[in-house]
């Protein structure tokens, strides 16, 4: 069925009916990466592990999941969209049955993979799938409920995974994606138009896929492992990272020499489509989804709440994103798309540099949670205009945009969140380092011994020494830990701005190609004049 026609043979029943499936399916996988992230030190126990070995729950399904989205841009063509959602999400709730009875930790890993891959088959279809469903007219609305998933499933992610953690076991993370993937399952089967983008057509390049999997696997490894391993102070990080590199290069020979390539890359070339990813990659990758993982971090180790109450502050922030993300979609069919993100990029710009590093350890947890609302307005304004003005004109190519946009947004949030482990780690040894310089030596041992007096009088003079002074460690840490995060919250607005740049190219290159359609209608009447 044609791409562009396809919404005209729907009814407004089948219209609520297709957003609803296609929105609960993809709304269950994305909640869950987060969800799990959650969970993952309740594992280690069960699954006889230590916490960089379970690092590979979360690790194998990137993996799956970006070298999955690359394979069903093809297989959507062959089969069609809503067959390729239906695979996917079966393949995801059957893994998450699996990945909740497992018992050791390859059994966990395994499974994990094949829930990346459902996954993969899930995020490949079901936005094209909504996209065709809904008039040009309405499809920025269509773009401002997909938003949900990609924006408000990550933030919600830790109130629940909380939850969970505090009265359920780690287990139903994963049972309670059953009962709703089987509904789910079922409706899609049933309601589901099948014919959408069937073409029966399978053309893969085995041999560029093979080179950009291993590219992509060895960056993703290269990336979660980095911190752990001192990155390029370890030998296996240069080996990835040479084994990356290669393996992009040979992708790129491969796809020029090709007659067939795996991806038809042509695409970046249209202004419309290659400026918006370049801000998506930069300011929703390496900027979004760093605050994603910090803010979790922040109210659990800097300001000692539980996961479940940290998710209860989040809370707030995420539903401000939820709904800015339908409001902005809402808009995006009135106004101008562009005017929406720029205001967007501005407002993620000032909360990323100026509102959300006054978050320390003296901030209070209700105050930190209400200076998150103009950042989950930006971050909830951002998505839906950035998609109508990347996916509005692609036609026939909009399976392949959407599977390049999902595929930046794995790559660049494990780039994010790197970027923010390695930030954080190294402005609080920092600052650490920073205090004891400046500290002056006589107050310091005055304080000491007052303590140690203090402290003497319940513990045995060696032990009341050392408790005195893993009190002052501990204050000197959390005060570190607090600038720390300050410093790394500040720094995310450089890919806010960075990916602002890519808006602004946009505007000047259309504001160029205006002039010229200006100044051929002004010479236009000149020879008519004339």
């Amino acid at each position: 069925m044609d791409f562009e026609s396809f919404h005209r043979s729907l009814t407004k029943l089948d219209r609520v009916l297709i957003t609803i499936i296609v929105m609960v399916g993809f709304f269950m996988a994305i909640l869950d990466t987060t969800i799990v992230d959650i969970v993952v030190p309740k594992m280690m126990g069960p699954l006889s592990t230590d916490l960089y070995g379970v690092q590979w729950v979360i690790t194998s399904y990137m993996m799956a999941a970006a070298t999955g989205l690359l394979f069903t841009e093809n297989f959507a063509r062959y089969i069609g969209y809503p067959y390729t959602f239906i695979t996917g999400l079966g393949i995801f709730t059957l893994s998450s049955l699996f990945c909740g009875t497992a018992q050791n930790l390859p059994q966990m890993i395994f499974f994990r993979v094949l829930q990346g891959i459902g996954e993969a088959f899930i995020a490949a279809s079901a936005q094209t799938i909504l996209i065709a469903s809904y008039p040009p007219e309405k499809r920025g609305l269509a773009m401002g409920i997909f938003g949900l998933g990609v924006s408000f499933a990550p933030a919600l992610g830790p109130t629940l995974g909380g939850f969970i953690t505090e009265h359920l076991s780690w287990r139903w993370v994963f049972f309670v994606n059953i009962p709703v993937g089987i509904i789910n399952f079922v409706a899609a089967l049933l309601f589901l138009p099948k014919e959408l983008g069937k073409s029966k057509v399978f053309q893969f390049n085995l041999l560029s896929y093979l080179f950009i999997a291993s590219g992509t696997v060895s960056l993703l490894v290269m990336l979660s492992k980095g911190q752990q391993l001192g990155w390029f102070q370890s030998d296996l990080i240069l080996r990835l990272f040479f084994v990356s590199i290669l393996s992009f290069i040979l992708y790129f020979m491969s796809e020029l020499l090709s007659k067939r390539p795996l991806l038809n890359l042509s695409i970046y070339k249209i202004p419309e489509f290659g400026f918006p990813m370049g801000m998506h990659f930069f300011t929703l990758g390496f900027g979004m989804y760093q605050i994603f993982y910090l803010l979790p971090l922040y109210y659990e180790n800097l300001k000692g709440l539980t996961t479940f109450q940290a998710g209860l502050h989040i809370l707030v922030f995420a539903c401000f994103i939820g709904t800015f993300s339908v409001i902005s979609g809402y808009l995006s069919d009135r106004f101008a798309p562009g005017r929406i993100l720029f205001f967007s990029s501005l407002l993620f710009i000032f909360t990323s540099f100026y509102l959300i590093p006054q978050l320390n350890y003296y901030t209070p947890s209700w105050k930190a949670s209400l200076l998150c609302i103009p950042l989950g307005i930006s971050m909830g304004t951002f998505f839906a205009p950035l998609t109508a003005i990347s996916l509005r004109k692609l036609g026939p190519l909009t399976g392949l945009g959407v599977v390049l946009m999902h595929y930046q947004r794995f790559v660049g949030g494990s780039f994010g969140t790197a970027l923010a482990t390695n930030h954080l780690e190294y402005y609080t040894n920092e600052n650490f380092l920073r205090i004891n310089e400046l500290q002056n030596y006589v107050i310091l041992k005055k304080f000491l011994q007052e303590k140690f007096y203090f402290a003497e009088k319940f513990f045995p003079a060696e032990l009341a020494e050392k408790k005195v002074q893993a009190l002052l460690y501990k204050a000197q840490y959390v005060q570190a830990l607090s600038w720390g995060f300050q410093k790394t919250f500040k720094a995310v607005a450089f890919w806010g701005m960075l990916g602002f740049f890519f808006l602004l190219c946009l505007f000047i290159l259309k504001a160029r190609a205006f002039i010229r359609v200006l100044a051929l209608l002004k010479r236009k009447k000149f020879f008519l004049k004339a």
